[in-house]
């Protein structure tokens, strides 16, 4: 292995908790193992015998499948412990008997028997409380002896992030002077995370890109997410900015990714006990969405960006509402490059943190 910093750490924050540098070794090891998988390299020995166990508490295509194969490819075993279909797992004053399982009881009894556990949870499983998910794999975290994988909660999508800058560094070959467009696009649906958007504000600014975030009023993030950009912005020497201008944020753009999110005022909110004291609004939330129909990326809007510009999206896209099908499937997106990619992100992942033999 080629560092041991990575042994048995968890993948939740990761964000904020890795630093530039792992990220680009990450990014490295993604695409050795992906140039391995092209030249059909046994790559079985680097996780033999390890088992992971996922736990998908929302649908999901992509990062199930990819997370599936990946650790079959590097020689281990796929557990899926569907909640719901096992008994399901519950925080403290959120259990049903017979039903739930106290995430410390089930964090503790999984340590014992795998390697890793990963785990997806967003909106209606997590309460519709914003950082609900977030906080729920810091407890199995807490209580497991072996790494945590966030594959997305409320709060952050950093197997998704690391898929997209792996796109990117094939793309263009570096990160450094590279536009990088974060941008609202309208949905017919409200069950949309802030994960994707948090994180792909995040990463950019980390790697050193000069981006760009574009949302209409009520679709702002996390503020304590915005003041790290700024920050990594100034230590990785690239920029941040945001516009409520679709257009103006796609001006010359290297990379643009309109993606649908959900808006904060509208979320359940809690008191410092974390006991529930507002509902959810969703049709509040869908109004919202219906006032910015037009934020949808067109042939129009792509004619803004670079030639050289590429189209991103984390899949599945709500076609003819956050895309055009022309833009999609067009010369300039890359959408199943990155979904590709997760593959290769995902036994990254896994490898240097599950004690993959490199």
């Amino acid at each position: 292995m080629r560092s041991n910093k990575f042994l048995g750490r968890d993948w939740i924050d990761a964000e904020l908790d890795y630093t530039r540098e792992e990220w680009e070794t990450l990014i490295d090891v993604a695409l050795e193992l992906k140039r391995m998988h092209a030249m059909n390299i046994d790559q079985t020995y680097i996780l033999r015998g390890k088992t992971l166990f996922t736990m998908f508490f929302n649908q999901s295509l992509r990062t199930r499948s990819t997370f599936a194969a990946g650790i079959q490819q590097l020689g281990g075993f796929h557990v899926d412990l569907e909640p719901g279909k096992t008994y399901t797992p519950a925080r403290k004053g959120f259990e049903v008997p017979y039903k739930t399982e106290r995430v410390c009881d089930v964090a503790q009894m999984l340590s014992r028997v795998g390697d890793a556990i990963a785990i997806r949870m967003y909106g209606e499983p997590a309460q519709w409380i914003y950082g609900f998910a977030n906080e729920t794999m810091k407890e199995f975290a807490h209580y497991s002896d072996i790494p945590i994988i966030n594959m997305e909660c409320d709060k952050f999508h950093p197997t998704q992030a690391l898929a997209d800058m792996i796109t990117i560094k094939e793309k263009f070959g570096s990160f450094k002077k590279l536009k990088f467009v974060m941008s609202w696009a309208y949905s017919g649906s409200t069950h949309k995370p802030f994960a994707v958007p948090q994180s792909l504000v995040l990463a950019p600014t980390k790697l050193g890109m000069d981006v760009v975030f574009a949302r209409p009023k009520g679709f702002e993030l996390d503020p304590e997410v915005i003041k790290k950009c700024h920050e990594f912005a100034r230590e990785s020497g690239g920029s941040f900015a945001e516009t409520d201008s679709m257009e103006e944020a796609f001006k010359d753009a290297d990379v643009v990714y309109p993606k649908c999110w959900g808006a904060m005022d509208y979320f359940a909110k809690v008191d410092k006990n974390g006991k529930k004291i507002k509902n959810e609004d969703l049709d509040g939330m869908k109004a919202l969405f219906e006032k910015n129909r037009h934020w949808i990326c067109d042939s129009k809007k792509m004619k803004l960006i670079k030639k050289s510009g590429i189209y991103m999206h984390c899949l599945p896209a709500d076609r003819d509402m956050e895309v055009t099908d022309d833009v999609i499937d067009g010369p300039q997106s890359v959408v199943f490059d990155e979904a590709e990619n997760r593959l290769h992100a995902h036994k990254a992942i896994m490898a240097m943190i599950m004690g993959g033999r490199l």
